[in-house]
């Protein structure tokens, strides 16, 4: 097992993996900016390194600097967290040629996913399903044009090298095309650096499901179950739980197995997440996959008796899933709010000191923040500020638990969505778990935003 682990990240996500860390009696290192000096994870780690100003290509995503900051404290492994540099297969590489874990999959397999038009042929040849789209990369408008006319419209342009949105652009018409796939490349070069972008059909009305993922470093994969992610705004998940409520357990045993037969088939290993869009007849597209913890996994945590940060580490030290994830047995319904900054009806985000910050407790429920009364949100990061997450017997009890742990979470200072996830909550579409991707859109436009 590992000595002494650096977390490379920030937040509420650098204290969760500095939590794991104490309960398995490993030291930890944590790495702040300028604009963190006084962040909770600095402060509850062993030892703790300034690697730049506030700015993230300055500190969080300079991979230099997080090396450096690595060699000089001496550690074995190194965690990302999610969102900077998790994904960055450079970065993996770099630490390997370092000496160092990275706690994570092989570079190659985080190269493979991260290419999302190369990771869609990769799926599909290990047998899960793809949304019909051109077969790689459009290159230049004859076969913008052509591609086009083969899977119809309306249809939509997304960036090969990239995600959350950017570089993406639905078309609903012929004469919406050439605009929208001029606009996504530009997208995607200031976003990912190259231009590339491919082409999918447009599902209507699909729901975001997710399969959690485990995989060792002697060829074995679990899943652990699916996670509803369909309340987005703008392609960023803002609820999710746990198990969705349009899966059956017929259903989620077929798909499941189809997950982990193509996860061992290109020898994925540590944790991941296999997205897809479901359709209104249930079918079920791979769109990309996640190579890292994801912010929503704590409901998978819940149900399922899983520390999936812990499994992580173990398996990185070379540890079986049998020994590294320990006995799963699920139970309940559990769902995730993420709490942000910003205001509740423009959405503008809302950085400054909070004056109070009051968390709910009792029974069933979680909260993971690194915020604190008198804390400072600054404003070069992402706005989460907390995740509530709540547990119950069932969906009802579930939605019960999170509207009361919505009204005695305080926080003062600054803006939150709290206001909007409580009425999210109170909409008789959602209570029913009839809901799909455009849920936002068609609520905001029904309460005049």
């Amino acid at each position: 097992m590992f000595q002494k682990i650096l977390v490379a990240n920030r937040g509420e996500i650098a204290l969760r993996v500095i939590c794991a860390c104490k309960e398995l009696g490993i030291a930890t290192v944590a790495v702040y900016s300028e604009a963190d000096r006084n962040a909770l994870h600095v402060r509850f780690a062993d030892e703790a390194v300034c690697i730049g100003p506030a700015r993230s290509s300055e500190s969080y995503l300079n991979i230099p600097q997080v090396i450096s900051a690595a060699e000089i404290t001496n550690v074995d492994a190194i965690h990302p967290g999610y969102g900077f540099l998790s994904e960055n297969a450079n970065f993996a590489k770099v630490c390997e040629a370092s000496e160092i874990t990275f706690i994570g999959p092989k570079p190659e397999v985080i190269e493979m996913m991260g290419e999302k038009d190369r990771a869609r042929r990769e799926m599909k040849a290990a047998g899960l399903a793809t949304i019909p789209g051109s077969d790689g990369v459009v290159e230049g408008e004859e076969q913008l044009a052509k591609e086009a006319q083969r899977i119809g419209f309306p249809l939509i342009l997304k960036a090969a090298a990239g995600g959350g949105g950017r570089g993406m652009r639905m078309v609903r018409t012929k004469e919406e095309l050439l605009a929208a796939y001029q606009t996504a490349r530009s997208e995607a070069q200031q976003a990912f650096g190259t231009p590339d972008v491919y082409m999918e059909k447009y599902l209507r009305h699909p729901r975001h499901i997710e399969f959690q993922v485990l995989g060792d470093q002697h060829g074995k994969v679990i899943h652990l179950g699916e996670r509803e992610c369909t309340i987005q705004r703008r392609h960023q998940k803002l609820i999710e739980e746990t198990p969705s409520p349009a899966m059956d357990a017929k259903r989620r045993k077929e798909i499941g197995a189809k997950v982990v037969k193509a996860l061992e088939f290109i020898g994925y290993t540590n944790a991941g997440t296999i997205e897809f869009l479901m359709d209104d007849d249930g079918a079920m597209y791979f769109i990309e996959m996640n190579t890292r913890i994801q912010v929503e996994h704590p409901v998978t945590e819940i149900v399922s008796g899983v520390d999936l940060v812990k499994a992580q580490i173990r398996l990185a030290a070379g540890e079986k899933i049998a020994e590294a994830a320990g006995e799963m047995q699920f139970t309940g319904h559990a769902i995730e709010c993420r709490i942000n900054a910003e205001d509740p009806d423009t959405f503008v985000p809302s950085a400054g000191r909070i004056t109070t910050f009051q968390a709910p407790g009792g029974t069933g429920v979680r909260v993971d923040s690194a915020a604190y009364s008198d804390a400072v949100i600054p404003p070069y990061y992402d706005s989460l500020v907390a995740k509530l997450i709540v547990k119950g017997r069932d969906r009802g009890e579930a939605l019960a638990r999170m509207r009361r742990a919505l009204e005695m979470f305080v926080i003062e200072g600054i803006k939150t969505s709290i206001p909007m996830h409580l009425r999210i909550l109170s909409d008789p579409d959602f209570a029913a778990g009839k809901f799909d991707t455009h849920f936002i859109e068609r609520y905001l436009n029904s309460n005049g935003k």
